[in-house]
């Protein structure tokens, strides 16, 4: 697979299925879930999104239904469903997971810096305020603004060959130990380094991911939104979309593609059930691995957008507006 090929429109896009260490609860089960490029469908059929970059088949006919009272305003080319979007400051949190060797490598501070800045308040940056564009049923907007919540470690607690359950187990570590808040405004990313694989289909289906879980811990249940961001160095030929690259660090630089791209679903689709088009396409996944626009660097690098002491080269987005279109700015 070339890094321009889309791994995300050939994956089989997954809600998260799996419990959290016990701790999650009310989610299907793996076993039951097909993925999207085993997918037979009619033309006409109203696939379902299940996270990992295509849509699932949905017999209920529930995801149609529940596009149909909107389908009137839905008039840019996705579809709204009815569920929520994130509202507010979004707080992005980070899982490092396996063996970082921090004191020799810039990943932790490149993606520390894109955490910072991305939707830095009050005004956002115009390429994450395209999400603004979407809506919740009251007509709220996301803000635009993301903070940086901070980060933990894992050192390889589910090992270095993760399953979706691992995944949601390594999220649930960190929050029942105390290392991160559980934060029902929270974005939740297990980064993982190169050595580590994902064995739903890490490289061959998708490079990063995104889902949902409940979390109850005391009595207390709270929504919690996180993904998988895989390293593009474990597979640069279908996860990076560059070799030189604009900081200098491939596999950090990769990773900031993905995280902006989950990052915009897990705000505009948190629970699988609000923006995405017929496909079962998210707001992202209808513009994955087109970046529009660039500028290249003197050593060759290229970026489309810029914000806080960096450039990047990120994938663009759809804006809920206008028709809709795959654009880089609000």
């Amino acid at each position: 697979m070339k890094a321009g090929d889309s791994v995300f429109s050939i994956a089989s896009k997954a809600v998260f299925l799996a419990a959290l260490v016990g701790l999650i609860s009310s989610l299907p089960k793996l076993a039951t879930r097909g993925y999207a490029a085993e997918v037979r469908h009619q033309d006409d059929e109203h696939l379902k999104p299940s996270g990992k970059g295509s849509g699932d088949h949905d017999p209920s006919g529930a995801t149609e239904r529940h596009a149909q009272p909107f389908a009137a305003k839905s008039t840019n080319g996705i579809l709204y469903h009815g569920g929520p979007v994130m509202l507010g400051t979004v707080n992005l949190y980070y899982i490092w997971y396996g063996t970082w060797d921090f004191s020799n490598d810039t990943t932790q501070t490149i993606l520390t810096d894109f955490a910072k800045y991305v939707g830095l308040a009050p005004s956002g940056t115009p390429y994450f305020n395209i999400n603004k564009t979407y809506y919740d049923l009251s007509g709220s907007t996301p803000s635009g603004n993301v903070a940086f919540g901070g980060s933990a470690i894992d050192t390889g607690s589910q090992g270095s060959a993760l399953t979706d359950a691992g995944v949601a187990n390594v999220v649930a570590n960190a929050l029942s130990t105390g290392a991160l808040p559980t934060d029902p405004n929270g974005v939740y990313f297990v980064l993982t380094s190169q050595e580590v694989t994902e064995t739903s289909g890490f490289c061959t289906q998708y490079c990063a991911w995104h889902g949902y879980g409940t979390l109850t811990n005391n009595g207390a249940s709270t929504n919690i939104k996180y993904g998988f961001i895989g390293n593009p160095q474990h597979c640069p030929s279908a996860c990076s979309a560059q070799t030189v690259t604009p900081n200098g660090n491939a596999g950090a630089d990769g990773m900031a593609n993905l995280i902006a791209h989950e990052l915009a679903e897990s705000v505009t689709d948190p629970n699988l059930n609000a923006w995405f088009d017929r496909a079962g396409l998210e707001n992202a996944d209808k513009c994955a691995w087109t970046f529009g626009t660039t500028k290249t660097l003197s050593s060759g690098a290229k970026y489309n957008v810029s914000f806080g002491p960096r450039n990047w080269l990120l994938q663009q987005n759809w804006l809920n507006a206008k028709g809709g279109y795959c654009t880089l700015a609000k």
